[in-house]
């Protein structure tokens, strides 16, 4: 199975084959700047099993861990499509909103919790 994740104008793809290792919602203040929204929703792959198409540019921020992520994002319409969290080198994160179905296998885990905003529904 391959799923295509991109950004909103389309430019920026990522083919991801098979079944995410892990789906993880974030509630971390990163996540709520990088998305604009109260929470990020990741999905993670191996590197082996992403394939990227077109143009990027790349945002590094000091991750919690210690470690660099490296946010990609569309030079046109500014969408960020995946991340590489240099923590798991092994892994791409994709924006699960990127692949923009309905579908796709809800998180297994939700991080940072004590940053969730109150309103927000606890994951069950």
């Amino acid at each position: 199975m391959a799923r295509i994740a991109s950004c909103a104008c389309g430019n920026l793809r990522a083919t991801c084959t098979g079944e995410p290792r892990k789906v993880s919602l974030c509630h971390c203040l990163a996540c709520q700047r990088r998305t604009g929204s109260t929470y990020g929703i990741a999905a993670f792959f191996g590197r082996e099993d992403v394939q990227v198409d077109g143009p990027s540019k790349c945002y590094t921020r000091q991750g919690d861990s210690g470690f660099a992520v490296r946010h990609y994002f569309c030079p046109d319409c500014g969408s960020t499509v995946f991340w590489e969290p240099l923590r798991r080198p092994e892994l791409i994160a994709v924006g699960v909103g990127s692949f923009a179905d309905p579908s796709f296998p809800a998180p297994s885990q939700a991080v940072y919790g004590e940053y969730r905003h109150p309103w927000v529904a606890e994951q069950s």
